[in-house]
Order: structure tokens, then C-alpha cells, then sequence
């Protein structure tokens, strides 16, 4: 007998293979809004919108569920992305300047976003950064060209304007140069002419083949952008002043003074500058014009704007975040005669607008992807799983009757989802800072927004003052239209939501705020107009000597109240003193609700509207919260005698004792030596020191549950109540809950059954009690509607306590320890987050395990049978040094979890092998030449934008594949190009009137361009592989 009860344990084959089926860890979608936004582009042949980040972030996005992620190597902001039409390629240009080359490729019968070249431009980040189209080095710009055979990638360089063709003048010369380059845009009928637009006015038309310059437009106004119109025959231009001006583009007219037309459409006052202008034309004959800036300068400075003109029709799009791109969704079909631009997609810096321009007044499209999660701070989240189809179809009802966007076709709709219709529906809440609660669906890849509930109607607040000087405002001009739902700004920061707990079952819903307010409320499909019951709470029970010195309860408004067919509040029950509250759980079976704060926890029958139970947790000497004339002499005694007892205690045990030979010794010697061999077995554990009791915030309720399990006898089961707390404390109550037909006659009782006091004082993180089998309790109502099995009544019950060093579980009634696990002394992390959740295996669906979840403060995952608590695999999730991210973390019970990687992001993972939640999207591309079958196909999944991923090789880019790659660069050549250029046919006509002179750019050696392209090692380096037999026109060819 002996013999087995000290064989080492090894690993079981059997179950690491149920291991392997039951739980893989993957980080598998974000959700959300791209943080810190930089750059955008938009394909329109193959739908697709591309959106670049300030960290080197690259996300695709296509029809919903169509979604792509890739990051740069380096963390740099992303300034440019261009897509290669219709290819599935996309340039991104960083403020590094390196310009990346990435590519959609297919793998696995799915598309990926893969990098497949990158090079260094010549110049220093920062100082001669890119500016233009596609880039522009203050020497130089990029272009792309499509040949029958390849597609090839061509940077041509030639200094600013080296080629003088017409006499400028002299107020359009800075020095040397004509000062940088703001605009390049290629014609929109002949690919061969070019706009080039400079800072001080000066446009002009180049043409790529002859390279001579074609017009010359001479402008009087700082430019910051130009547009082409459709036919080629004008174009458009913004400047600093908060206007633009249309130019005729005459072939017999080089030199043009004087445009068609010149508007500021804010003036006369001085207006700010019209950052970037678009003009469209319709069927209609009137063009669209769109722009961003050009608000006057002293009163609407501040504001960030789009403007859009058609006619007598004039609406200012106020945004409450910066515009950073846009661009119209119209037909770029040559061969029609019309843009007729059917939506406008702006991207602000904290969300993405797109606005439907068929419609009648310009309405909003509602987005089925990039919602804004941080419209107003998130400060909770909980998550439902399974929900049932009669609660979804009247959530998505309540929020289709709310007052918001019009419903419209996305037109983003690249791509193909390939990902199967979700077997359940899942619901992401999120609270929020303002006091609203969002409703996301979380099923598939695509977060989208279904409803939208809002507490801050039932309080007396400063809301509708503002929204009446809103609309007071409106009807001045300019025409502003309020657009967008990011408002970073909360009327009163009481309001914020705390905790939410929900029952899809009965679709009742509680949420608790930050001053003490705990709401309940009803889902209902009708408008109602009521008043709400309110209730006290006191926590304190009248105990003397306190002072509360935080802020106010929120007034809650007298009278009715009109409330929008949704969720609905019945009842509004305050805490006293107005705390945050901490803890919140709810009963809908027995119409029960328990909250808890950093002063105690109260329980509450919201069907009779009378609280049952109060209980204040605060130790006497708790600084915090306690202010008055209590002894602290006596407390410092008893401290300093159980410091003494402790110190005697270890000194007595750390003493040797005789040894004494005997047959039950040597067993014991053997037992230690084989404890030394087996070191995985009993690792070494960290001693933890006990926590005093009289550490501040001590008595913040930390969890609160219901169970319906034996705690008074063995032989009797009820309902029952737990709490527990900071200082390690756990009360347990036996509840006496009238039956369902006399819930009106008779009022709840709890009487205190059990306190648990553990040793070392850790705060305890989660409470729930197992039924005979060691099975989680169902939810209220599973059982009774047969949608759940019953629990084993039969055997004995257990409670299983998560505390922030171990794990324990306790059998019931007597409350004996069974089993423990100590997490901090073996792993010397502490616990933040714990869950139960249901793990089914890949092999076979019949077959599933209950797990405890854990997330430590060191951001790993570990995962824990049920109830042996025996370890099972780990995981490293999220950053130590990421705490939001760790505090906002949260599983669902099919063993998935989010948590927020910024502001505007969750990212989502997976523990489980078989429910996994990621993009599975395909696009259909056509290259002339794929570049992505050289790079091989060793390259790794694409990388995710938080930086958790694994880099990829190194064998990608582009200096790398010295084979692949020919890169030619003739300093000589591109001298001789220059200074051909200057002789161009225009120049040398006789009937040319230009003036020749060569004052803008002076002197032009080999060393000066030597200087400005690179240094001498770059230089170098970039020659290195350079042969004769390769001579080609200057520039830097990428086959």
C-alpha cells in the first residue's frame, strides 16, 4: 500500500491528449476602433478600406466579418497607404521614412495580410520626411505604373522643379527652391500627366513622358491640397485662407494667372485652412464639393469640421474628434461621364463616419464594424452567453426604435466571409463613464452595436439644459450638424456605471453606479411613462464616530418619467454613505438583489420593495473610513502582542527535535527523499505573510453570490447568500424565501449561518458553490424551463473560495477544507480575475470539463480542474505592465475572454480548442506579377496589432532578397537626366517666351545630390550589387 501512495506522478499520456482537445490558447480578433488612427485608403475595385495606425498597426476591412490585421516590424507611425488597384497590394509609408509593401495573399483557403518588401528612403526621419503622393522627399515623389507584363514600382528623382519651363516669379521663390511640394495627383484621364502642387501657390502640370512641363498655374494663396475634376479639362484647389478656386486646364494656354473661380465659403472673417477638398460630379449637373477646415478662425476655431456644398444645400458636419482623411465612394469607371458619389467615409481620430450622399439630407450609415467602445469611457463589461432568440430578437427591436442612425446598405463590402452562421448568440455589455450600458454583438468577428440604455434620465442632472442650448445653436450659421456618438465628456462623473449583472432568462437587468445608485430594471417592449420606486439603504447601521466626506447621491427626478421601449427601471435603491459600488449580483427567481461597497453589503426584495438585509463590514480602525474618538492604544497592543506570538511561534518550530529511530522514521526518511527527487510534484513554496486586519479599505465587498445549497444541516438544501470581502472575510446567509404564490404576503429573512475567516486575510476574488458532482449551480430559471440539468442534490455540496494567493474549496455544512491550491506561493503571482467555465473537447462533442479560470496580476492564464483544483495548462496572455488591460479582462463561460488592449480596443482570445472566434475571410485578387511567391512560404500567420505576436522573418524584406529584388540607382545618369530635362522642347521653341534662368536651384553637382540622397555608407550599401550591364534611366526599379 505503501508503495502506491508514494509512486511518483508522472505525466498520463491519456490525459495529455484530453488536455490538448480541451484547451489551445489563441489571441484571435480585436474589436473596437483602431487606436491612435494615422492614415487611410480605400480600394474601389475591390472594396476594401485600409486604415494605418500610429503604433505601425495595418488593418483591412471589407464586408463584415472580412477583417485583416498586419504590423510593421518597427513602431512608427503610419503616414501614407495607397492600394495598388485592384491588385490586393497596399504601400504604407512610415514617419520613419521606409516604404512597405504589403500583400493579401492566400493560405490555408483563407487571405492573410503579409509584408513582402520594405526599403529605406534616402533622407532623415523627421527632418526631409514624405509629404506627398504617393510620397514626396523635398527632392522627389513615388509613382506607380502598370505595364502589360509587370507590375513595377518606379521612383523617379529629380530635385525641386530643377526644370524652370516658364519665368516664375519672384515671390514664388524661397531661396534655392520654390519651398515643398504639398500635392501630387496624377490625371484622371491620361496616367502620364501629373499635378504638382507647391506650398507658396505654384501648380504645374507635368507630363512623365516628355517630361516638360504642360500649364503653369500661378496662384496668390498658401495651397493645401488639389483635386482633379472627373474630365481632366480642371481642377481644384484648397488653400490656407479657408478657400478654394477652380482652374481651367487649357492646352493653349501654359500660363495661367488667374483661376475660374475663387469662394471662401466662411468669410470674409478670417477663416482657418482647407486642410483637404474633394469635387464630384453628378448626374444632376450640380458637382458635389467636399471639405475639411475653412471654419471661421474666431468663432469656430476649435471645432472640427467637414463641409458639404451641392446647390442651395450647405451642411457643416461638426465632429467631436479630428479629422484625419476621407474620400468619396463614387464610379471610377472611365468610360461613365459622372462621379455620382454614393457615400462619404471620414476617418476621425476616434471613430469612422460614413455618410449616406444618395439620401435625402445626408444621413448616417450605421456601421457594423469600428464602433467607437470608448464613445464615453468604459468602466465595466459583462458578458452572456447563449442568449435566448426571444431576448435577442426584442433587444435588436428596442435598439431599431431608438432615435439614431438611418438604416442604409454598408457600402464597404469587399471580400467574403467565410466563417459559418455562430451556433449561440453571445451579448457584450459594456458601462460606461456617462451612465449609459451598450449592447454589442459578440457572436462572430464583427462587434456590432444593437442597443443602447441610458440612467442618466432618472436623475436630476444638467442633460437637458445642454441639449436645449444644442439645438439653440443649430439654427446659426454655419449649419452645423452634430455627427458622430464619441463624447469623451461626462455631465456628472456620479453616474458612472460600476458593476451589471443580468438574467436572459426573465430579461431583468441591474446596474450600479458610482454613488451608491443600484437600478433595476425590466425589459419592456412598450413606451412607458411611470415613477420609480426609490429605497434607502443604510450600510452603516447608525454606527457612530464616522464621517463621510466623498461626494453626493445622485437626486433622483420627482414625477414620471418617460421611458423608451427597452429596459426600463423599476426601482432605484441607494446605498448610504453614496460609495462606489463594488459588488453587485441578482436573483430574478426570487426576486432578490445584493450590492456591496467599501462600507458593507445589503440585500434587497425588489418585488416587495423592502430591503431585507444590511451589514456593515468596516473594521474600527479602518483610516479610511472611519473618523471619530475610537481607542487606538488598544489596538496597538493587541498588534504588537500577535506580532510577539508569530515571532515565538517560528522560533518554536525552526527548532531541531531528537530523532528517534524507529520503523515509522525510516518511512518518513523516504518519504523526504523522495519529496527531494520529485521536485515537480512539491515545488518550493514562498512563504506568504498574513495581512493585518487592520489594513485600509479592509471591508470592500469584493464578491456577492446565490445558491440554493446546504448550509444550516446536511439533510436540508435552501436558498442561501455569500459575501466576501478584502480583508478575507466570508459571511454566508441562510435566506428564507417565501414560494412564488406568496411573494406579496410574506417578506424574505436571512440569518447569518456561517463566517469564514481565512488565514492570511487575502481578499477574497470570487465565491461559487458546487453541487455533489463538483458542477457549477445553474442560473436562476435554467432549471425550471428544462434548460439546464438539475444539480445533485444528493451529495455533498462544496463552495469553492478564490482569494488573491490560493484557491480552496470547503465542504458543506461543516465548512471543512477538502482540497487547496496555493497560486502565490507557488507561482509568486496574486489573482485578479476567476471564472468557471465549460470546456468541450475537439475529438468529441460529447465530452466536456468544468475549468477555473485564472488571470494573475502578472497577466498569465491559468487553468485549474473542478473540484480537485489540480493545474491543467498556462498561458501567457497580457503584459504585467498592461493593469488596465488586467483589470478589464473577462471570460465567458465557453472559455473565450476580452480585454481592452487600448482605449477603443478589446482584444479577443480563446482558451478553448473548440470554440475559437476569428476572421475567416477570403478576397479574390488578379496581379500581373506576385511578388508573395518569392518570399516563400515559411512566413507566419499575420501579426496582431498589440505586438503579442512573433515578428516575421527577416528573408522578407526588401534588401534582403538580393535575388529577387533589382534595385538601380545611377547618381551619374540621374545628373544627365536633370540636366536634360532643362532642355526640354518647350524650352527650345522660339516661340516659348520663358525665361531661363537657373536662380531656384542654382548650381547642381554630383555632390549635392550625393548629399541630399544619403550619406556615403548608404550610398555604399545601396551600390553594392549594381553592375554595368544593368544601366536604366535613374530611378530605382522594384521588379
Amino acid at each position: 500500500m505503501m508503495k502506491f501512495r508514494f509512486r511518483r506522478q508522472g505525466n498520463d499520456p491519456h490525459r495529455e491528449k484530453i488536455k490538448q482537445d480541451l484547451f489551445a490558447f489563441s489571441k484571435t480578433v480585436e474589436h473596437g476602433f483602431p487606436n491612435q488612427p494615422s492614415a487611410l485608403a480605400y480600394d474601389p475595385k475591390r472594396q476594401l478600406l485600409a486604415i494605418g495606425t500610429k503604433s505601425g498597426a495595418m488593418k483591412i476591412y471589407g464586408a463584415p466579418g472580412v477583417e485583416m490585421t498586419g504590423l510593421h516590424k518597427d513602431t512608427a507611425a503610419v503616414t501614407q497607404i495607397h492600394f495598388l488597384y485592384g491588385q490586393g497590394r497596399i504601400l504604407s509609408l512610415l514617419d520613419d521614412n521606409t516604404i512597405h509593401l504589403w500583400e493579401i495573399v492566400q493560405r490555408e483557403n483563407r487571405s492573410h495580410l503579409v509584408e513582402v518588401h520594405s526599403f529605406n528612403l534616402p533622407g532623415r526621419p523627421g527632418i526631409e520626411s514624405t509629404s506627398a503622393w504617393f510620397c514626396h522627399l523635398s527632392v522627389g515623389f513615388l509613382n506607380l505604373q502598370n505595364t502589360p507584363n509587370k507590375s513595377l514600382l518606379f521612383v523617379m528623382l529629380f530635385t525641386c522643379l530643377v526644370i524652370p519651363l516658364f519665368s516664375v516669379p519672384e515671390e514664388y521663390k524661397c531661396g534655392k527652391s520654390l519651398g515643398p511640394v504639398e500635392s501630387l495627383q496624377e490625371h484622371p484621364q491620361d496616367s502620364d500627366k501629373i499635378l504638382i502642387g507647391y506650398s507658396r501657390g505654384l501648380v504645374v502640370l507635368w507630363d512623365l513622358n516628355s517630361r516638360h512641363v504642360v500649364n503653369l498655374f500661378l496662384g496668390k494663396q498658401q495651397l493645401e491640397s488639389l483635386v482633379w475634376e472627373r474630365s481632366g479639362n480642371s481642377f481644384v484647389s484648397s488653400h490656407s485662407d479657408g478657400g478654394y478656386m477652380v482652374w481651367a486646364v487649357s492646352s493653349s494656354n501654359p500660363c495661367t494667372h488667374d483661376p475660374i473661380s475663387s469662394t471662401v465659403p466662411y468669410g470674409p472673417f478670417p477663416c482657418k485652412a482647407v486642410n483637404k477638398i474633394l469635387w464630384r460630379t453628378t448626374e444632376s449637373g450640380s458637382p458635389l464639393v467636399l471639405f475639411s477646415g475653412g471654419m471661421p478662425r474666431a468663432s469656430y476655431g476649435d471645432r472640427h469640421c467637414l463641409t458639404i456644398l451641392q446647390d442651395s444645400n450647405h451642411v457643416t458636419l461638426d465632429f467631436t474628434s479630428r479629422v484625419i482623411d476621407f474620400f468619396t465612394i463614387h464610379c471610377t469607371d472611365k468610360d461613365k461621364e459622372f462621379d455620382d458619389p454614393s457615400a462619404l467615409v471620414v476617418l476621425l481620430e476616434e471613430e469612422l463616419i460614413v455618410i449616406d450622399l444618395q439620401m435625402a439630407g445626408w444621413p448616417t450609415v450605421p456601421a457594423p464594424y469600428l464602433a467607437p467602445l470608448h464613445s464615453s469611457a468604459i468602466t465595466c463589461s459583462c458578458h452572456i452567453s447563449n442568449v435566448l432568440p426571444k431576448l435577442w430578437e426584442r433587444v435588436i427591436s428596442a435598439g431599431q426604435q431608438q432615435p439614431a442612425a438611418v438604416s442604409s446598405n454598408w457600402p464597404i463590402c469587399g471580400g467574403k466571409n467565410l466563417a459559418s452562421d455562430p451556433k449561440q448568440k453571445e451579448l457584450l455589455l459594456t458601462g460606461h463613464e456617462d451612465g449609459t450600458v451598450r449592447f454589442w454583438d459578440a457572436s462572430g468577428v464583427s462587434l456590432k452595436p444593437l442597443y443602447k440604455l441610458s440612467t442618466a434620465n432618472i436623475f436630476q442632472t444638467d442633460c437637458d439644459h445642454n441639449d436645449s442650448l444644442t439645438q439653440a445653436g443649430e439654427e446659426e450659421w454655419p449649419p452645423f450638424r452634430k455627427v458622430g456618438c464619441f463624447d469623451p465628456y461626462s455631465d456628472d462623473p456620479r453616474l458612472g456605471i460600476q458593476k451589471i449583472s443580468v438574467c436572459k432568462y426573465s430579461g431583468k437587468l441591474v446596474v450600479a453606479g458610482t454613488a451608491g445608485q443600484v437600478i433595476v430594471m425590466v425589459l419592456s417592449d412598450e413606451k412607458s411613462d411611470h415613477m420609480i420606486d426609490v429605497a434607502t439603504v443604510d450600510l452603516l447601521q447608525d454606527r457612530e464616530g464616522f464621517t463621510w466626506k466623498g461626494h453626493d447621491r445622485l437626486p433622483p427626478k420627482s414625477g414620471s418619467v418617460v421611458f423608451a421601449p427597452g429596459f426600463q427601471p423599476v426601482v432605484l435603491v441607494q446605498c448610504m454613505p453614496p460609495a462606489a459600488v463594488t459588488a453587485v449580483t441578482l436573483h430574478a427567481e426570487w426576486n432578490l438583489i445584493a450590492f456591496g461597497t467599501s462600507h458593507g453589503f445589503g440585500l434587497f426584495d425588489y418585488h416587495r420593495r423592502s430591503p431585507v438585509l444590511a451589514r456593515c463590514t468596516l473594521h474600527p480602525n479602518d483610516s479610511l473610513a472611519m473618523e471619530g474618538p475610537l481607542s487606538r492604544v488598544k489596538s496597538l497592543k493587541k498588534s504588537l502582542r500577535q506580532s510577539f506570538r508569530r515571532i515565538r511561534k517560528s522560533r518554536v518550530s525552526g527548532k531541531k527535535r531528537a530523532v528517534v529511530y524507529s520503523p515509522t522514521n525510516k518511512v518518513q526518511e523516504a518519504n523526504a527523499q523522495l519529496a527531494e527527487h520529485d521536485a515537480e510534484v512539491t515545488p518550493v513554496q514562498r512563504r506568504i505573510e498574513p495581512r493585518s486586519a487592520d489594513d485600509s479599505l479592509s471591508g470592500v465587498v469584493r464578491c456577492l453570490c446565490f445558491a440554493d445549497t446546504f448550509l444550516r444541516d446536511g439533510t436540508h438544501h435552501g436558498p442561501t447568500m455569500w459575501a466576501g470581502t478584502n480583508s478575507g472575510s466570508v459571511y454566508a446567509y441562510a435566506l428564507d424565501v417565501p414560494s412564488q404564490e406568496k411573494f406579496s404576503e410574506q417578506s424574505v429573512e436571512a440569518l447569518l449561518g456561517k463566517e469564514i475567516q481565512l488565514m492570511h486575510r487575502a481578499p477574497v476574488v470570487s465565491i461559487a458553490v458546487l453541487d455533489g458532482r463538483g458542477n457549477p449551480l445553474p442560473e436562476p430559471y435554467e432549471v425550471s424551463r428544462d434548460l439546464a440539468k438539475a444539480p445533485d442534490m444528493q451529495g455533498s455540496h462544496s463552495v469553492l473560495i478564490a482569494s488573491e494567493e490560493q484557491f480552496k474549496v470547503f465542504m458543506l455544512p461543516k465548512v471543512s477544507a477538502k482540497t487547496k491550491f496555493k497560486l502565490t506561493a507557488h507561482e509568486g503571482c496574486r489573482v485578479r480575475k476567476v471564472a468557471l467555465s465549460n470546456f468541450t473537447s475537439v475529438s468529441s462533442e460529447e465530452y466536456s470539463e468544468n475549468a477555473l479560470v485564472c488571470l494573475t496580476n502578472l497577466g498569465d492564464i491559468h487553468m485549474f480542474s473542478v473540484p480537485a483544483l489540480r493545474p491543467q495548462v498556462r498561458y501567457d496572455c497580457i503584459r504585467k505592465e498592461d493593469i488596465s488591460g488586467i483589470a478589464s479582462c473577462v471570460f465567458t463561460k465557453t472559455g473565450q475572454g476580452f480585454y481592452l488592449i487600448s482605449p477603443s480596443e478589446y482584444e479577443r482570445f480563446s482558451l478553448s480548442a473548440r470554440v475559437i472566434t476569428e476572421p475567416l475571410c477570403r478576397v479574390d485578387v488578379e496581379r500581373p506579377h506576385d511578388l508573395s511567391a518569392h518570399s516563400g512560404s515559411s512566413t507566419p500567420l499575420p501579426p496582431q496589432a498589440n505586438g503579442t505576436h512573433k515578428t516575421q522573418a527577416e528573408s522578407n524584406s526588401l534588401l534582403g532578397q538580393k535575388k529577387k529584388v533589382t534595385m538601380l540607382v545611377i547618381l551619374s545618369g540621374l545628373l544627365d537626366e536633370m540636366r536634360s530635362a532643362l532642355s526640354s522642347p518647350v524650352l527650345d521653341s522660339p516661340n516659348s517666351s520663358a525665361d531661363i534662368t537657373l536662380d531656384t536651384t542654382g548650381e547642381l553637382t554630383v555632390e549635392d545630390v550625393k548629399d541630399f540622397l544619403m550619406t556615403v555608407d548608404e550610398a555604399e550599401n545601396n551600390f553594392r550589387n549594381i553592375t554595368e550591364e544593368d544601366g536604366r534611366p535613374p530611378g530605382i526599379l522594384i521588379n
